[in-house]
């Protein structure tokens, strides 16, 4: 199907949309399959593989114990983190994994064979599952890829995934694949960017179910940083990094009572770091396009929704209804990213990530103050312009430092943008388009150490412990 905003912002588990999410939805579909195929009760034994960037970062990630939960037939939509903690928990202590949720088989996360140097043909990010009956025969095997934002692929059908999902535009009243593309359809329509992304979602939901989607994604959102806000002390993983978010709450409470619009960039931060925050634990967060930037658009939604004109006296249904256009607006520029370029760390750099989740949020922040189609598509153009060339070198792989700080950047960034978009007629000499296609290039030219492998920059430089 065409990328939509549903695809774009879904529900999943931290740390990572594409190491975690990906890697999880994966093994789900295969487990299910061997559901389907009626082979699963005669398994005896499984094998998975990850190549390149998801065996380089994997641990640190949470890639591996996500197969498995995925092999059990969790849904990263679905599982909640106590469930997770109660899961890994029994793996610690040496229970089965429940293939399918009903084989016990002797297999935990140690025993995923690692090939951090090996790349696959079609994306860095790959995963092989294959079973086995007791005699060894092989009775299933899969290759998948996960692509980034929670988004995955199977080996052999990437072709005909990009041929469903060019005829799947045919049904599209404004199908859309580039910036010129999508501002053709804003002029000839006299639509925004929201409206053209609307129209898109009705062909395969009501107007009320798309509304009440998207309110939903922005309650989780909301729900992911409230849960950081009461958690305190250091982050998994070993770093030793402090959890910051609450005490910064405490301290933005009694020092901006009343909402002061000079502490403005204080909330911003604060969000930001929060849902990260989140995420880094393994919390409940929503890929917005990824969870490694899952904390710029919530950021920035909650400087329109609190600092913008009107907001201060707006109605709930008011503040709804700009919440639901900034985030169509917004997916409407992820659609751009995702088919011209990627959003995926592994693949590009950050840039495809913060970056477009920046760009993003530039778009969706210029619309609700009321920017043109073309001041919308400068906005967007300015945050990713300047956020091009960013590495993903997570220390430890872990989705910490520098990610967790960088969000809260990147969301005042997408705030400039918009301002300064608003400022201009909308009329600039680089257009969003060649923006995405320099990111694409730069992303293919840069050292494969500095796309999330922890081989280079920070994670090679700044000593663990």
């Amino acid at each position: 199907m065409a990328v939509g905003v549903f695809d774009l912002f879904s529900v999943g588990i931290g740390p990572s949309s594409s190491h975690t999410v990906g890697p999880m939805r994966a093994a789900a579909v295969f487990a299910a399959e061997l559901v389907t195929a009626g082979v699963v009760e005669v398994v005896a034994s499984v094998r998975v593989d990850l190549y390149g960037s998801l065996a380089a970062t994997g641990r640190g990630h949470g890639t591996m114990t996500a197969v498995l939960l995925g092999l059990e037939g969790r849904e990263p939509e679905l599982i909640l983190p106590a469930e997770v903690e109660e899961r890994l928990a029994a793996f610690a202590a040496g229970a089965p994994l429940l293939l399918a949720g009903r084989v016990p088989l002797a297999y935990g996360a140690d025993d995923i064979i690692l090939h951090p140097l090996t790349i696959l043909p079609r994306h860095t990010n790959g995963v092989k599952f294959s079973v086995s009956d007791a005699g060894g025969v092989v009775l299933a095997e899969a290759t998948f890829y996960s692509v980034g934002g929670g988004f995955i692929v199977r080996e052999g059908e990437v072709e005909a995934a990009a041929a469903a999902l060019e005829d799947s535009k045919k049904s599209l009243p404004y199908p859309f694949r580039t910036a010129a593309e999508l501002l053709g359809h804003c002029r000839a329509a006299g639509l925004t960017f929201s409206g053209v992304m609307l129209a898109n979602e009705l062909v395969e939901r009501s107007e009320a179910q798309v509304r009440d989607g998207l309110l939903h994604i922005r309650d989780v959102m909301e729900e992911c940083k409230n849960a950081s806000l009461t958690r305190t002390g250091l982050l998994p993983g070993g770093l030793g990094v402090r959890r910051r978010a609450p005490a910064w709450h405490a301290r933005l409470r009694a020092e901006d009572p009343d909402r002061d619009p000079k502490f403005w960039q204080e909330w911003v931060n604060l969000v930001a770091l929060a849902v990260n925050e989140e995420n880094a634990s393994g919390g409940r967060v929503v890929t917005a396009p990824t969870n490694g930037a899952a904390g710029i658009i919530p950021a920035v939604m909650f400087y329109a929704t609190h600092y913008t004109a009107g907001m201060a006296d707006a109605s709930q249904e008011q503040v709804d209804d700009v919440v639901v256009r900034f985030l169509l607006a917004a997916g409407a520029v992820g659609v751009l990213y995702k088919e011209q370029a990627s959003i995926s760390g592994a693949e590009v750099g950050c840039q495809g990530e913060v970056g477009s989740a920046s760009s993003m949020a530039a778009a969706g922040l210029a619309e609700v103050m009321g920017g043109t189609p073309e001041q919308v598509e400068n906005a967007a153009e300015i945050a990713m312009e300047h956020n091009l060339g960013l590495t993903c070198d997570p220390i430890g792989g872990l989705v910490q430092v520098p990610c967790i700080e960088r969000n809260a950047i990147a969301a005042a960034k997408a705030i400039n943008a918009a301002k300064m978009a608003l400022w201009g007629d909308g009329q600039h000499r680089v257009s969003l388009d060649e923006v995405i296609i320099t990111m694409r290039e730069t992303g293919k030219d840069m050292s494969a150490k500095y796309k999330e492998t922890a081989l280079g920059g920070l994670a090679v430089n700044v000593v663990e412990c």
